[in-house]
């Protein structure tokens, strides 16, 4: 099984790029997030007839979060509740596929430190670890993936000293991914690539992409069962070349079930 997940930026506008992603890279399973749609307006059809089930969960202009899965979508649940500035809104959606349990979030950047935006991204988290440790089971099948808008390590950066004092990064952040970890899950990615400098985010400014500026802030974390049978990881710098391509690249974990 094969599940990747992608902050597309827009499904509208990136729409025949996801559809070529699908064609090459062939997963059975798409996390996406920021996909800037309704319900209504969501892209059921053109993902129908490219073989895969769309669950969508959006509001329109912001946020946005889908599951796509040629393997079947059943029992799906959408957000929890919260409030704040950038508390509610569509970043959650988690459905069964082929017997894992997929769940893809999209967490709030946070804006600056000290604003109501981070208390609320950190309010958020709170809530998403209250979640899974509610209706989650760390010992079953399970893949949490997304936008997680964290580089738990100085490691996900291009250089730690330019992020001291801003988000993605501060010790509460870090705090706040490592709680998932401690709940049972395993950041997939790393378990097959502990080296330093491989990014699934890069600026639109300034080449940042082109000059290795980046950050790894997209991840799949898995149960200790689903980690065992990982048999590759990788994030497909290729997507992120190219016209108009999302300012992220997507990320795919392979599991032998």
């Amino acid at each position: 099984m094969r599940i990747a997940t992608w902050n597309v930026n827009s499904l509208k506008v990136r729409l025949p790029r996801v559809e070529e992603w699908l064609r090459l890279r062939e997963p059975d399973v798409l996390l996406m997030q920021e996909t800037k749609l309704t319900d209504a307006t969501a892209p059921l059809l053109p993902l129908r007839m490219a073989g895969y089930d769309l669950a969508h969960h959006g509001e329109g202009r912001w946020n946005g979060v889908a599951i796509a899965s040629r393997i079947g979508i059943e029992d799906v649940s959408l957000g929890f509740d919260g409030a704040g500035p950038d508390a509610d809104g569509a970043r959650f959606i988690a459905a069964d596929c082929g017997g894992v349990r997929v769940i893809s979030v999209y967490a709030p950047n946070g804006r600056a430190l000290g604003t109501p935006f981070y208390a609320a991204k950190l309010d958020w988290y709170d809530r998403l670890a209250a979640w899974l440790s509610r209706n989650a089971d760390p010992a079953g099948h399970l893949v949490l993936g997304g936008d997680l808008n964290v580089a738990p390590e100085d490691a996900d950066v291009y250089d730690p000293q330019v992020y001291i004092g801003t988000t993605h990064t501060s010790a509460p952040e870090r705090a706040a991914f490592r709680e998932l970890i401690d709940w049972g899950l395993v950041d997939a990615y790393r378990q097959h690539h502990p080296e330093p400098g491989r990014f699934t985010w890069w600026d639109y400014r300034a080449g940042n992409f082109h000059k290795g500026l980046g950050m790894r802030i997209d991840h799949l974390l898995v149960t200790r069962t689903i980690a065992a049978r990982t048999v590759g990881a990788e994030i497909d710098r290729d997507a992120r070349k190219g016209k108009l391509p999302s300012d992220h690249a997507p990320l795919w974990l392979d599991i032998d079930l």
